[in-house]
């Protein structure tokens, strides 16, 4: 279900201003998926200590309970276009915002903690859904000459819903006291943060009944004239509207629909390109970057830091993921995707080398000394900044462009595949670890980013300015 309209055509539409904040409208709307992905990824944060103590458990379980959402979110993903294919995109965004809705209350109001991990998997689900549907309608309504920009409203959307979680975790544990499972409308605190996910999910639902079909859609099922309806809205009546779902005709009849089989190479199992493709998706996660969004609050007060404060420091994080975020769009076409990268990483290991170094000092009276709980906070938010402005943006560009076109959906399918798969390894895992030696854990962050800087030098190269066609 991906676009093969790649750029604007001589005589094409670039949007008038009186259709561009229409089209805005639009994207934004599509992008709520984006946000509810972000929120509701990182809204367990706020969450996980108040679960370890009403049911009891160790690490281990409690890793479990956080991490099984992306068991759903690589259902959804991997289920999500097909689905879209089927009944369309609109109808596909509104049952992922009744599956975030549903998740949301059930989270909110467990039975035992094996339900609690039921409507986890349920939110994962659409958490996987979104995050195929919402790019692939974004890129299929946009005129061309805006569609990279109103693409990194997803990416865009995805920090804001981050960002918005801690506040709203932030504001709440405030409003309890400082305790996750102090009382607020006759709920434990950690509840509600859980169950707020329901206003954006709502939301979501409802713009899905004002904003269009894929024009794209419309034609795969026949409906050319409400196709040429959707795109007169969204690039102009100006444009040979019969010439445009033509060519959105002709360029859906020469796809090719690749299969696993074309992703297969002589040795190892796949080509080498998906094999890179594999590599970058799983540095991403190796660094450790989702220890900061799911357990920020329990790593924080597990060195002294008191509740409410480690919960504003998820904030501020959060914040800084957005700063970071916003660089990379401003320079990932200006100096490409291969020094971003390179530059990041090597932020990375400055910022994961010192929360190492900060958390092998021995605690004093429940927290670290003065200067390494002072270090220890800014290079956190100097590894989640670098993160940020190369590798949370750079690999997606990456994955977008590298593959050549007979292979490029499946390729990213897998690669795809393998983030979810390393985002669980560490997700699950980190509670355990930090049990062990937190000092040890960020070392192995430490020696993963470092690793991915001869990796980048020697497996990525470079895609700014090369059309799609040149990859190979």
């Amino acid at each position: 279900m991906t676009s093969t309209e790649q750029a604007p055509r001589p005589g094409a539409s670039t949007a008038h201003p009186d259709h561009l904040g229409h089209v805005i409208f639009i994207a934004a709307s599509a992008a709520m998926g984006g946000f509810l992905f972000g929120y509701d990824s990182s809204v367990i944060n706020g969450a996980v200590e108040a679960i370890r103590h009403r049911y009891g458990i160790g690490s281990a379980e409690l890793a479990q309970v956080i991490a099984i959402a992306l068991i759903g979110c690589a259902v959804g993903a991997a289920t999500a276009g097909r689905i879209a294919d089927r009944i369309g995109r609109i109808l596909c965004m509104r049952i992922a915002a009744i599956l975030f809705t549903i998740s949301s209350i059930g989270s909110a109001l467990p039975f035992a903690l094996w339900d609690l991990a039921f409507w986890r998997i349920i939110g994962g689900f659409a958490i996987g859904m979104a995050s195929v549907i919402g790019p692939a309608y974004i890129a299929e309504v946009a005129p061309p000459a805006y569609r990279g920009r109103l693409g990194s409203f997803q990416q865009a959307a995805i920090v804001v819903g981050i960002a918005i979680s801690q506040l709203v975790n932030w504001g709440l544990l405030h409003a309890a006291g400082g305790n996750q499972r102090g009382r607020l409308i006759g709920l434990e605190a950690w509840q509600v943060m859980l169950g707020v996910m329901v206003i954006p999910a709502v939301l979501y639902g409802l713009l899905s009944f004002v904003i269009p079909e894929s024009p794209r859609f419309l034609v795969s099922v026949g409906r050319r004239a409400r196709a040429r309806e959707i795109l007169a809205e969204v690039e102009g009546r100006d444009v040979d509207l019969d010439a445009r779902v033509a060519e959105i005709e002709t360029a859906m009849r020469r796809e090719h629909k690749p299969s696993f089989k074309d992703l297969l190479g002589d040795s190892f199992l796949f080509k080498r390109i998906v094999w890179i493709g594999i590599g970058l998706s799983a540095f991403q996660q190796f660094v450790g970057i989702n220890v900061a969004f799911y357990y920020s609050t329990t790593l924080w007060q597990s060195v002294g830091i008191n509740p409410t404060d480690s919960f504003l420091y998820s904030f501020t994080t959060s914040i800084i993921n957005i700063v970071g975020t916003v660089i990379a769009m401003i320079f990932v076409d200006r100096i490409g995707r291969k020094p971003l990268a390179l530059i990041g990483s090597a932020g990375m290991v400055v910022g994961l080398g010192l929360e190492a170094w900060a958390f092998s000092h021995p605690l004093v009276n429940g927290k670290l000394p003065a200067p390494q709980g002072l270090i220890a906070l800014l290079a956190a938010h100097l590894f989640v900044l670098f993160f940020a402005l190369s590798w949370g943006v750079v690999v997606w560009v990456l994955l977008g462009e590298m593959f050549p076109n007979r292979i490029r959906a499946a390729a990213l399918g897998v690669a795809a595949s393998a983030q979810w798969i390393a985002n669980w390894a560490i997700t699950a895992s980190f509670p355990s670890l930090a049990d062990w030696n937190l000092s040890g854990t960020y070392m192995i962050y430490t020696f993963f980013a470092a690793l991915s800087i001869p990796f980048v030098l020697k497996f990525v190269k470079e895609t700014k300015g090369r059309a799609l066609e040149e990859m190979g």
